[in-house]
């Protein structure tokens, strides 16, 4: 007994160690990377991966906000985020109401920000579960501490999922529009927005049933979101 016992409280003081060494590097690492990317693209995310070893490729065109047309930004902010330049990434009374709706909904509604799905599109993998919600959590906090609406809206815009190994609005436009985003019909950017949710199954050139009246329901926020100055933190 005499001997045994402080092995034990040896082996548990090594582990904590171990831990609190593990978290520091963590936080450490994950500080760092996300101030890299503050001024670096993004070469590739763990969901571009995972989509060219199914075979779908990765197509991609970064062009910073400044040349995106406008009106993507504010259809993305009609259609995910109205919001999104009041919140500090999270938006507990959508994640409420999202929760109270699927408690009794055969669809799950997602209460998820701009800010946590760029988080989650960047630094992380598609799916659900605890860790990565937790993760996401955590990345939220550091994106908007360290680059502000402005990046985080630029980001989004670029990684997001514009149809079958297609990433970002850029490239999107490319391939359903024959046209760059810098210049993007009302229509054009609300269709492409209407995309991300579904970026597998939805095209944005002649969509049809509900991808077609959602793309028309964005449409018709995107002068709201001017007017009203909902998307001023992006301008």
């Amino acid at each position: 007994m005499h001997v045994t016992a402080p092995r034990r409280r040896v082996t548990l003081g090594r582990l904590f160690r171990w831990i609190f060494k593990a978290l520091v590097a963590f936080v450490l690492l994950s500080v760092l990377w996300v101030a890299l990317y503050r001024v670096v693209p993004p070469p590739v995310t763990f969901t571009m991966v995972a989509n060219a070893i199914d075979g779908r490729g990765i197509d991609k065109d970064w062009m910073p906000l400044s040349r995106i047309d406008p009106d993507v930004a504010r259809a993305a902010i009609g259609a995910e985020d109205a919001r999104f330049c009041s919140h500090h990434g999270f938006d507990f009374g959508a994640i409420e109401q999202a929760m109270q709706h699927n408690e009794h909904a055969r669809r799950i509604h997602g209460g998820s920000t701009i800010s946590q799905q760029t988080a989650k599109n960047v630094f992380l993998w598609q799916g659900r579960s605890y860790l990565r919600k937790a993760l996401e959590a955590w990345f939220t906090l550091l994106i908007e501490t360290i680059w502000g609406k402005h990046r985080i809206m630029e980001m989004y815009l670029n990684v997001a999922e514009t149809g079958i190994g297609t990433y970002g609005v850029d490239a999107g436009a490319l391939r359903y529009f024959h046209h760059d985003a810098s210049r993007m019909s009302p229509t054009e950017a609300a269709r492409l927005v209407a995309v991300f949710p579904l970026p597998k199954v939805r095209g944005a050139v002649a969509p049809v049933g509900a991808v077609r009246r959602y793309g028309n329901r964005i449409a018709a926020r995107i002068g709201t979101v001017q007017r009203g100055g909902y998307d001023r933190c992006v301008r």
